[in-house]
């Protein structure tokens, strides 16, 4: 039952829920395998792969939102058997929110919660234009947040191959703009760095907006990348959550 756009790195065929897991700008499903071993198999764990990069480097790379969201929300209709968990970190947090929506406005199965981390609400934009940078300046954004392989930072050839895909993921994000009220209706769980350059604990307060249900914010130590530091701590609330509800 995959496809292109799903990786299922720990199969948990007997587990009540599962856990779609959406990767920042430049990402890959890959980020998203430690938190899949951890997981399994009390959570089955499904990480989207986009196109544009690794074992799907020759597909088309998709620029913007909206057709990313609804290219993923027809892949997931198949794994919908059981509750659906979403988890989206930074670009993905705003991917995870528009699939959501695809899937209420479907009248199908719905989410049973949204975990958005790193990102600000969808609401709230600035003006950056990374990519409209040239390629060094695409590069010093990565180094400011910390989020590449500092290895992979040093090796030219291998920083050319993921360029292009990091480059049209943040057009997708940065020229995103959300329906005026946009909300679903399940409950969001927003974590995010308290020295995250990116988003502000205001700007990640106002994912209250964007639901009609239950809110939660949790604030962690650390930049837009804190996820991995606190691997641990996020893992065992996320746990704590897909059980209770």
């Amino acid at each position: 039952m995959n496809s292109l756009w799903i990786r299922r790195f720990h199969p948990a065929p007997h587990s009540a829920v599962r856990l779609v897991c959406f990767a920042h700008a430049g990402g890959s499903a890959s980020f998203f395998f430690p938190m899949s071993k951890v997981l399994s198999p009390s959570v089955d764990v499904l990480a989207v792969q986009y196109p544009g990069r690794q074992d799907r480097r020759a597909d088309a790379c998709i620029d913007n939102i909206a057709d990313l969201a609804e290219e993923v929300f027809h892949a997931l209709r198949v794994w919908a058997d059981r509750p659906l968990f979403l988890f989206g970190h930074s670009m993905g947090a705003v991917v995870a929110f528009e699939v959501a929506r695809r899937m209420e406005q479907a009248g199908g199965p719905t989410p049973a919660s949204l975990f958005a981390s790193g990102r600000r609400a969808p609401s709230r934009y600035r003006t950056e234009g990374v990519y409209q940078r040239d390629d060094d300046g695409i590069v010093r954004e990565l180094q400011e947040l910390s989020g590449t392989d500092s290895r992979l930072l040093g090796d030219e050839e291998l920083l050319r191959m993921i360029l292009p895909s990091i480059r049209n993921d943040y057009k997708a994000i940065e020229t995103y703009r959300c329906d005026a009220g946009a909300t679903v209706s399940c409950p969001i769980t927003v974590i995010t760095g308290d020295a995250d350059p990116r988003t502000t604990i205001e700007e990640a307060q106002a994912w209250r907006e964007h639901t009609t249900s239950a809110f939660d914010l949790r604030v962690f130590s650390g930049g837009h990348f804190f996820i991995a530091a606190q691997q641990a701590e996020i893992i065992k609330m996320i746990s704590a959550k897909l059980m209770s509800l």
